[in-house]
């Protein structure tokens, strides 16, 4: 595996059956050596900096059914939410005091905000904080919608694939969404000019090394700026109620992976890392990520946008609590970083 590892460094890439085995055979002492070399990699780029994303969690309203999420529409127990433009804006202000210098909205695919409405939103926030990035993570769009809100002012578009084989990806997604279609705007997203991040889930129902390998090949070829992953935590809620959620450990294996492929992007210790163990995020950073993303959204519904169980809100992950975060960061040798974090360029 160490043979691997190495040659990994070297080409930035290996065929599906070396990522697979991987993926699958590496022992405790190989995961560290390639933890070594994640980080070594990462440092190159942005030395021992952690940039921050200031998270703005805007409605938990979805037009899709994933069997995965608990925000999807036939979940009749989640309690629904929409922040107004003026309460969003509040977050910003917020989030410009406390020192983030970008801003991520994220929500489901939610009707009631038209593109038009979203632009004029960005557009709003970009007038009123000229040295912030905003980043965009609200799913599946037009290309004439995603040209519409570029041309607003959106810097990035968060639109993980989950997985990429069509046969695996309909047994997490209904009939009505594909992987085709998925990967097509990701590459429209790249064709307009956004700064683009993909991702995908880590242990999800029916997953094996092989699937996780095409992952891997397909972010490959998309040569993405973002790569965000999680393990998939089951939601009580869903039909994958039963299933058992991903290890924090293979998670961290894959953050590994993807920095030797990609040194110079942006990869985020996400709040699934978190919520998985109390260490989560640190471990992630160890593993060869560079990226938190703290919340912003008002305390009264961060709860609310329960993606899966136990996902935390408050504590560390609350953006309030920045000085704790950054106590933390300090304590593994890294440092929070207050600017827009542009992805570094090769």
């Amino acid at each position: 595996m160490k043979q691997l590892i190495d040659c990994l460094e070297a080409q930035r890439t290996l065929t599906k059956d070396e990522f697979a085995a991987l993926i699958e055979h590496s022992s405790e002492e190989e995961k560290e050596y390639l933890f070594q070399k994640a980080r070594r990699a990462a440092r190159t780029y942005y030395g021992n900096g952690v940039y921050t994303r200031g998270l703005i969690e805007f409605t938990n309203y979805c037009k899709n059914d994933c069997y995965y999420c608990g925000i999807r529409k036939s979940n009749r127990k989640a309690a629904r939410y929409r922040l107004s433009k003026e309460e969003i804006l509040s977050c910003c202000e917020l989030g410009y005091e406390l020192g983030f210098r970008t801003f991520v909205l994220q929500g489901g695919e939610d009707g009631y905000w038209k593109d038009r409405e979203l632009a004029e939103l960005v557009s709003q926030i970009k007038t009123r904080f000229s040295d912030c990035a905003i980043t965009l993570s609200v799913g599946e769009k037009s290309r004439e919608a995603y040209q519409m809100l570029f041309d607003a002012g959106a810097d990035r578009y968060l639109l993980r694939h989950e997985t990429a084989n069509e046969q695996h990806y309909q047994k997490l997604h209904p009939e009505s969404l594909s992987a085709s279609q998925r990967k097509q705007c990701l590459y429209w997203l790249k064709e307009i000019g956004y700064q683009v991040g993909s991702g995908f889930m880590v242990g999800s129902p029916g997953q094996t090394p092989q699937l996780l390998a095409e992952d891997l090949l397909f972010l490959r070829d998309l040569e993405p700026q973002m790569v965000g992953i999680g393990p998939f935590i089951r939601h009580q809620d869903t039909p994958f109620a039963q299933y058992p959620s991903g290890s924090m450990e293979q998670t961290l294996l894959m953050i590994g992976i993807l920095r030797l492929m990609f040194p110079n992007i942006l990869i985020p210790a996400t709040t699934a890392l978190g919520t998985i163990h109390p260490y989560g995020r640190e471990k992630g950073i160890l593993a060869g990520a560079n990226v938190v993303m703290p919340n912003l959204s008002p305390l009264d519904v961060r709860k609310k946008y329960m993606l899966y169980d136990n996902k935390i809100s408050t504590g560390v992950e609350a953006a309030e609590c920045r000085e704790e975060l950054q106590k933390r960061m300090e304590a593994i040798g890294y440092r929070l970083l207050v600017d827009r974090g542009d992805c570094k360029q090769e």
